[in-house]
Parts: C-alpha cells; sequence; structure tokens
C-alpha cells in the first residue's frame, strides 16, 4: 500500500535534471567512492604485510566485500521502498565508513572478512538509494542521460580514490589511512541527508524477493559484462603474449574513453531506446574482446579496448531504462536492488566462468567465449522486448 501522504512537489529550479539535488547525489556518490577506491590497493597490503596473508587470504579479504553486497541488494531494495532513499544512503555511508576505520582493528583474517562483508552491505545500501534517487528525478526521457552522469561520479571516484590512497599509505600508516577514508565515507553519509526521500510504500508487498521488471535486463547486463570482466582480469596475463609493453595504458584509455562517450553521449541511450543502445553495446562489447582473442596482435588489443569501452558506455544506463520504465515508482528501490544484483553475479561468476576457460584451453579462447556471451545477449534481448511488449 502506497503511503498516504504524497511526495512533496520539487521546487521549479529542482525540476530540472541538473539541479542543486542532483549535485548533491553526484557529490555523496563521489565522496564515497573515492574512499572506496583508496581502499582498493589498502586491503591487499594490510592483508599481506600485517596479517601475513597470501594469494587466498587476500583473495578472500577483497572477494568478502562483494558477497554481502550481491547477497542484500534484493533485500536492501525492499528497504528503501520502505524507508526511502536518504536511509539507504545515509546508513549505507555510515555503515561503510564506520567498518573502514575500524578495519585496523583487523588482527586476523576472519575479523578482516567480517569487516569488508559489513562494507559491502554498507556499498550496496549506498548505491541502491543514490541510483534510484537519480531516477526519481530525472524525466521519463531522460533517464539513460541521468544514469550516464551519475556514473560519471563513480568512476571518477573509483579512478581518483586508488592512487590518492597510496599517496596517503605512503606517507603515512594503516591506522591513519583507514581512518582517513572512513572519514570520508562518513562525509558521504551527512552529504547524503541532502538525498531526497522519494516515494515509498507503508508496508511491502507480498511476492518474489527479486523485482521482476529488473530479471530479463539484468541477465543482459550479466552476460554484457562477462567481456569487461574477461578484459580486465586476463589482459595483463595475456599482454606478453602479443608484445603490449604498457597494459596500465590500455585499460587507461577503456576507463576514459567510458567516461568521455557517458560525458559527451549522456543522451544517446534515450535517443536511441533501450533495444537499440543495449544492443549496439552489446554487439560492441562482444567484438571488442572477440577480436583480441581472435587476432593475436598489439593493434586487436587497442582496437578492441576502444569497441569494449563504446559498449560499455552505453550498456548499463540503457538497460537501467529499461527496469525503471517497467517497475512503479514505489518499488524502484526493490528493482535497482534486483538490477544491480546481475552486475555483482557478472564480476564474480564471469570471472570464474573466462577462468574456467582459461584453464581448459588458453586466454585467447577466454576472450572469445566472453565475446560470444555477449552475443547471447541480444537473444535474450528479443524474447525480453517480446514479453515487454504482450499484452497482460
Amino acid at each position: 500500500m502506497i503511503s498516504d501522504v504524497p511526495p512533496q512537489p520539487l521546487p521549479d529550479d529542482e525540476r530540472r535534471l541538473l539541479s542543486g539535488t542532483f549535485a548533491v547525489i553526484m557529490l555523496a556518490g563521489f565522496t564515497y567512492f573515492l574512499a572506496l577506491g583508496a581502499m582498493l590497493p589498502t586491503v591487499p597490503r594490510y592483508i599481506e604485510d600485517e596479517l601475513s596473508g597470501g594469494g587466498l587470504e587476500v583473495g578472500l579479504g577483497v572477494g568478502a566485500f562483494a558477497v554481502s553486497a550481491a547477497l542484500l541488494r534484493p533485500w536492501l531494495g525492499r528497504v528503501g521502498d520502505l524507508h526511502g532513499r536518504r536511509t539507504l544512503v545515509v546508513a549505507g555511508a555510515t555503515a561503510a565508513g564506520c567498518r573502514s576505520w575500524r578495519t585496523r582493528l583487523a588482527t586476523s583474517l576472519p575479523l578482516m572478512v567480517l569487516f569488508r562483508l559489513l562494507t559491502g552491505a554498507g556499498e550496496g545500501a549506498l548505491f541502491i538509494g543514490l541510483i534510484t534517487a537519480v531516477q526519481d528525478l530525472a524525466p521519463e526521457d531522460r533517464r539513460g542521460e541521468a544514469t550516464s552522469y551519475f556514473s560519471v561520479s563513480l568512476y571518477g571516484g573509483m579512478a581518483v580514490g586508488p592512487p590518492v590512497g597510496e599517496a596517503v599509505l605512503h606517507g603515512t600508516d594503516f591506522t591513519t589511512t583507514f581512518l582517513i577514508f572512513g572519514l570520508c565515507a562518513l562525509g558521504a553519509a551527512a552529504i547524503g541527508l541532502g538525498v531526497p526521500r522519494g516515494r515509498t510504500v507503508e508496508v511491502i508487498p507480498e511476492g518474489p524477493l527479486l523485482h521482476r521488471a529488473a530479471v530479463g535486463p539484468g541477465l543482459i547486463l550479466l552476460l554484457g559484462l562477462i567481456p569487461a570482466t574477461a578484459f580486465g582480469s586476463f589482459l595483463p596475463l595475456y599482454a606478453d603474449e602479443v608484445g603490449l609493453g604498457d597494459v596500465g595504458a590500455v585499460l587507461g584509455l577503456e576507463a576514459g574513453l567510458v567516461l568521455v562517450i557517458r560525458i559527451v553521449g549522456a543522451r544517446l541511450p534515450d535517443v536511441l531506446g533501450w533495444r537499440r543502445a543495449s544492443g549496439i553495446g552489446l554487439i560492441a562489447v562482444g567484438f571488442g574482446v572477440g577480436i583480441i582473442g581472435l587476432w593475436a596482435s598489439e593493434v586487436a588489443v587497442w582496437t578492441g579496448a576502444v569497441t569494449l569501452a563504446i559498449g560499455m558506455s552505453l550498456l548499463f544506463p540503457a538497460l537501467f531504462t529499461a527496469v525503471i520504465d517497467g517497475a512503479p515508482e514505489e518499488e524502484r528501490s526493490r528493482a535497482t536492488g534486483t538490477f544491480t544484483l546481475f552486475f555483482d553475479l557478472a564480476t564474480g561468476g564471469g570471472a570464474a566462468l573466462v577462468g574456467a576457460v582459461v584453464s581448459l584451453s588458453n586466454q585467447r579462447m577466454g576472450f572469445v567465449v566472453a565475446g560470444a556471451c555477449a552475443m547471447s545477449g541480444l537473444v535474450v534481448q528479443r524474447f525480453v522486448q517480446s514479453r515487454m511488449l504482450a499484452p497482460a
């Protein structure tokens, strides 16, 4: 049942997409993901240097973050529909910030895993709250544009965070580093107080935990993200085979192009429509890793990086508009939680799938299989569209 209290109308200056409220959401996202990015090089070093961990221990400590985020996203989405977007943002950033600065107290791997699980839960809540709030503000014909702009704050924070974290760690110690970026996450919580509550429900309707409107687009997203997972995970190992000296330059080009296209071409998902834009995205990411696997050369790697960036810049914003269009306003948080669950599945499951192929054959075949996964997303896309167009 929808709350009897209607949402307060926004002032005229807040009806624009790029409003003061939108800027608050972007700033909260950038601040938090800067803190998260700073932990990427810090946590593995802490496990290795302070806990005497090896590769397996580092993998467990780092990977625990994604496990809790994936498992809790659908449930957190229901919480957001019940209590509002602001609650998710503030509670999520606060939980992650408190866990971050207390991570220095982790004197064993089990404690580190526990802290990382709690941090992942906080990240899941914050992300769902922020991106749903963005959709609440966006006009129907600009939802893809809104998602593209918001993703810039995420990618920007994750890009700036690691070098900043490295610099702080080299200049201080683990205790100070965890404290600084824990406070940074708490700063995101303070900024998050300016995030609108959004439309909510008084009682969560009975039904499946996963939102129906998000399952189809989420499956397409999963298949389309496997190439990006393969590219990031196995290109460094494949570089020597094709005589590529600087992998960082290729990875930097791909990430930089995604940001540029999402800013300059932010309107593309809305202008093209979700099906056409996601179709172009699937073909581009499939071709990008496919050419790397089929043509063993440095030229293929650079070409694949550019093509992959084009596809990645379109895929998430386009599919997310399909999710939001198919979900009632008061169920958007649950739909978002379901949709982003597939992002986590692609990151973990995609790496495992491609890794298994590489173990059984070689890295080139891993790229080819990853490209085939993206192409199979076109088949799923046609099925999803037919379901959306079918009469109720």
